[in-house]
């Protein structure tokens, strides 16, 4: 049996890495470490985590 671990939901409590506004995006990098932005930060960083292949993972609140 194979089990994937996932990754809680961003809750309120969650925090931007850069500015610590609510966290709304999840940037799981390839080494396994997360970053954790604002939509405002998400958008300026976008570009370099595609370049990394980073999985982002939008909040839905």
């Amino acid at each position: 049996m194979t089990s994937t671990l996932t990754r809680p939901e961003l809750t309120a409590s969650d925090r931007c890495d850069r500015c610590s506004a609510a966290a709304r995006v999840r940037a799981v990098l390839p080494s396994g470490g997360e970053l954790l932005f604002c939509n405002h930060h998400a958008r300026e960083h976008s570009s370099k985590l595609k370049e990394i292949a980073a999985d982002i993972q939008a909040s839905d609140a």
